[in-house]
């Protein structure tokens, strides 16, 4: 789905995007984007706590984040996102979920 090189994967690049990004809430959703200025793949970062719901629940939710994040590549160089998944994202239809992350890419990203 999300290949290597478009995940973000040490905790201190989460950290980064995280405390420095722009932040873009919704329902379902909580976006953290920061343009980093490197020349390298834009990357994505899931948070899915345990108030999203159980190990199956969070992961179908990680997923569809996945999913819908590949769907938006190809995105400018150098941006890290990272997409904290709120309660609500979990009895939320893949569709309304596509939607959240194009309009905080879109709104970050361009």
């Amino acid at each position: 789905m999300l290949a290597r090189p478009h995940r973000l994967v040490r905790g201190s690049d989460y950290r980064t995007a995280v405390r420095r990004g722009r932040r873009y809430g919704g329902p379902r959703l909580i976006v953290s984007v920061l343009d980093t200025g490197e020349t390298r793949p834009t990357r994505f970062g899931f948070i899915v706590s345990k108030q999203v719901g159980n190990a199956v629940v969070r992961n179908t939710v990680r997923r569809r984040l996945k999913d819908a994040c590949a769907r938006q590549l190809p995105l400018p160089e150098g941006i890290d996102i990272v997409i904290r998944a709120l309660p609500a994202s979990a009895t939320a239809p893949f569709a309304e979920l596509l939607a959240d992350v194009e309009r905080a890419v879109e709104r970050g990203a361009v």
